[in-house]
């Protein structure tokens, strides 16, 4: 599958602001059909570069069957044995989102036995076998979500399809042309429910970096494009101050999880939320400062020498009054927090 004459005319990735090293990456080994994994902190647009991806897919005629057959070389045992009707499917209906996590299972992707089918057609019968989600990418995009997530044993099934073009299950062993671009995403960062990929599975994909806006204004521009707007004012030299907190919370020395892009979304929103439940048209500090802890408490993790001594809660208590203290535009109301 060849994305080369799409990326030409077009930028898929208009949904991303900022990243332009991240996208022109994507873009160069799109162009040669490699598989991806992008890998960043949460909340810095990760899926919505993926999902971009589908943009750039054109409408096409397959077999009206679960595998998407071409036409021309039909794969399924129902498109082999008997004629089947055509249909036009767009782009985006052959982007395939698997969503990593511990119990995903071999078959999920690949597929399994129909007991029903099995009773009629044989137990070793191919026409038993209902396929997974990577089938249904044939011709597409197959977007795994932190792939990381997923055991072993599910990175393994993947080997031998992106490899070979082959996936076996059980008694099955099902050709399947590996006609599709595997977009794979993962957070570094994260420790909880994750498995280590192997050496041999990182070896199939070029891998992509990405990391929070480089620049405030691109923060801003983000924040302000996607975030919910109420019938308030956010003055705009206040907007760039909360940014500012949040993207000093990011190079300070104590924490080391960071406040994502969602930080700045959600305490931009919940400012203007507690502004309009005070009657009031326009934001003030007070009204950041009271949604503070809310946003921010469950986005960060303090180094262990601090997280013994005080609490996350204290944490952006104690740094949040510290930073209002120098910028006025903060001093007002009873109270920061």
């Amino acid at each position: 599958m060849s994305f080369k004459n799409r990326l030409l005319e077009k930028n898929p990735f208009t949904d991303i602001l900022g990243q332009e090293r991240t996208k022109a990456q994507i873009s160069s080994a799109l162009l040669t059909s490699r598989h991806i994994l992008i890998v960043g902190p949460p909340g810095i647009g990760k899926t919505t570069l993926a999902k971009n991806v589908s943009k750039l897919l054109p409408d096409m005629v397959v077999n009206d069957c679960t595998y998407n057959c071409d036409p021309k070389s039909p794969l399924c045992p129902d498109c082999l044995t008997k004629q089947q009707k055509t249909k036009k499917v767009s782009g985006t209906s052959r982007f395939v989102r698997v969503q990593g996590s511990p119990d995903l299972t071999a078959e999920d992707l690949i597929g399994d036995i129909d007991p029903v089918k099995a009773l009629k057609y044989g137990p070793t019968s191919i026409e038993a076998f209902t396929p997974g989600k990577i089938f249904r990418a044939n011709n597409g995009v197959l977007f795994f979500d932190e792939v990381n997530r997923c055991p072993e044993k599910v990175q393994n099934s993947l080997l031998q399809v992106l490899e070979e073009g082959k996936a076996t299950l059980g008694s099955y062993v099902v050709d399947l042309p590996a006609n599709f671009v595997l977009i794979g995403t993962m957070n570094p960062e994260e420790t909880a429910a994750v498995e280590k990929l192997s050496d041999v599975f990182m070896d199939r994909f070029d891998v992509i970096h990405m990391s929070y806006p480089e620049k405030l204004e691109e923060e801003q521009k983000i924040v302000l494009t996607h975030g919910e707007k109420l019938d308030v004012v956010f003055d705009n030299k206040l907007l760039t101050l909360t940014l500012t907190f949040i993207r000093e919370l990011r190079v300070n020395k104590d924490v080391l999880k960071k406040p994502s892009v969602r930080a700045s979304l959600g305490l931009y929103e919940r400012a203007q939320a507690n502004s309009l439940l005070d009657n009031r048209k326009n934001v003030k500090g007070v009204d950041v400062a009271n949604a503070v802890i809310s946003v921010l408490s469950h986005r960060i993790t303090l180094k262990p020498s601090v997280k013994y001594l005080q609490t996350n809660e204290e944490f952006l208590k104690k740094t949040f009054e510290q930073f209002a203290k120098d910028h006025t535009e903060f001093d007002e109301g009873d109270g920061y927090l």
